[in-house]
């Protein structure tokens, strides 16, 4: 039965699931997530297929953002295009890529969504050295998940750069049994800070950047071109948007409009389908939906997707054209990922907390204080910035649940990102959690949320800003599952 999405801390409210959240099952017990992955593997035939093997070469290209007669941008890219190549994999499939670096700053490549090994999380100076210029690295990926993987660069102090020139783009771990659909369309969002000759505005160390809302850009482009992305579909046909915000900084809603959206994943895993309220749904960067979406059975109808910036920017224009298709009849869902848990035992689990303070104070008229604002260190994290060689904001054994608490002491909306996992967001009493996994949550200004996870994947992991002019000043801790 579909659901619908509220606006609690800007994320879809789904049934609480209280006998769940007091443990009643033995998803919480070391070695869980090892057995399910290994019955997923079984099933998959993961480990038996020869890897599939890419090479990705990140360098100098041109590309035309805006509509014609505008000229062409020198950007950086991906095998010559903007977003890079989607790269589609069985689940099951391993993926060896090699990144060629081909630009003028060093590069490593993260690939959100992913809970595979610590060594391959693609953060430079934390999980690996950063990629050189003029060097190659292989990452060699098991995707324990099929689903929506958005890589981009992660490097300490040095991401905001080749992103907004351009460097993102999508992983697809597909389904053994994906859902029958007439067309699987990704659409990835970017935005670009364009001067009035379409060039690339310098990224010269902004203290406004740095401190305050991060590098919004002055054009959006789908899937690297101008909007709306128009795309003819058979009429009564059923389609798959898989949406991914790969902006810097801009945080936005979407709104759909002439169509019944129907969410069946979020973050890549798949989730109990549910439809939004006001067909709205939040989109920080790094944030996947997985959405069902079934086109009228006219001829001409159109059904679109547009961001809630400004006046609207309406992003993808889906219209009915051709022979009309018989309406599927087939369940708008995915199967549930085994290798998730179905419960978090929360009296066992341990409870760090994050206090996030700091940046840019917000005046009436709506113009930044920089007033004792460091701009090389304007965030922090209880009272420190991100280090790498310094003590973890927690270390445990795999297999021990936690309860993270995030305070948002600053003035400004703050999605973080917790790499190698996935998790629950929690209601506000802790007396149930919303009915989908994350990998990235939104934190208002001024309010407190839990997430709890199973820490099961060994390493080192971060927890970070998707806001990359954020992440670069700092605004990053890390924990360690041994």
């Amino acid at each position: 039965m579909p659901v619908a999405m509220s606006d609690r801390a800007e994320h879809p409210a789904l049934p609480t699931r209280r006998a769940a959240l007091l443990g009643l099952g033995a998803a919480a017990l070391p070695g869980f997530t090892g057995r399910a992955a290994a019955q997923t593997a079984a099933a998959t035939g993961a480990g038996t297929a020869t890897p599939v093997e890419r090479t990705l070469t990140a360098g100098l290209a041109k590309a035309r953002l805006r509509p014609a007669p505008a000229v062409d941008t020198e950007i950086w890219a991906f095998d010559g295009t903007t977003p890079g190549p989607a790269l589609r994999i069985r689940q099951g499939e391993s993926l060896h890529l090699t990144v060629a670096n081909r630009t003028a700053s060093p590069l490593a490549l993260h690939w959100q969504g992913l809970r595979g090994e610590a060594s391959m999380d693609g953060v430079g100076g934390f999980a690996q050295a950063p990629i050189a210029p003029g060097e190659n690295f292989e990452y060699r990926l098991r995707p324990a998940d099929s689903g929506t993987i958005l890589y981009r660069p992660l490097v300490i102090g040095g991401s905001s750069e080749p992103a907004g020139r351009g460097l993102s783009g999508l992983l697809i771990v597909e389904e053994p049994d994906p859902p029958p659909v007439d067309l699987d369309l990704p659409v990835l969002v970017s935005d670009w800070l364009l001067g009035d000759d379409n060039a690339l505005q310098p990224f010269a160390d902004s203290s406004l950047d740095g401190a305050g809302a991060g590098r919004l850009g002055s054009w959006i482009t789908v899937n690297g071109g101008a909007p709306p992305q128009r795309v003819p579909v058979a009429p009564g046909a059923r389609v798959r948007l898989r949406l991914a915000n790969a902006c810097n900084a801009r945080i936005m809603r979407l709104r759909f409009d002439g169509i019944k959206a129907v969410v069946i994943a979020v973050d890549g895993q798949p989730t109990e389908s549910f439809e939004p309220v006001r067909a709205q749904l939040p989109f920080a960067p790094g944030t996947r939906y997985d959405l069902l979406v079934d086109m009228p059975a006219e001829a001409g109808a159109t059904a679109v997707v547009t961001a809630l910036v400004g006046p609207g920017v309406p992003l993808v224009r889906l219209v009915a054209e051709g022979k009309p298709k018989e309406p599927s009849t087939a369940a708008m869902e995915l199967k549930a990922n085994p290798t998730l848990p179905a419960a978090v035992r929360l009296q066992d689990a341990q409870r760090p907390q994050i206090v996030i303070e700091g940046g840019a104070k917000v005046s009436a008229d709506y113009k930044l204080d920089m007033t004792n604002i460091d701009p090389a260190r304007p965030w922090r994290i209880n009272g420190s910035v991100g280090d790498a060689a310094g003590k973890p904001l927690f270390s445990v054994k795999r297999g021990t649940p936690v309860v993270l608490a995030i305070e948002n002491k600053t003035a400004f909306v703050q999605p973080l990102h917790v790499h190698g996992h996935a998790f629950r967001l929690l209601h506000p009493l802790d007396d149930g959690w919303e009915a989908y996994f994350l990998d990235t949550v939104q934190v208002p200004d001024g309010k407190r949320l839990h997430i709890a996870f199973i820490a099961e994947n060994p390493g080192r992991w971060l927890v970070s800003s998707t806001v990359l002019e954020r992440f670069d000043r700092g605004l990053w801790t890390w924990f360690e599952v041994t």
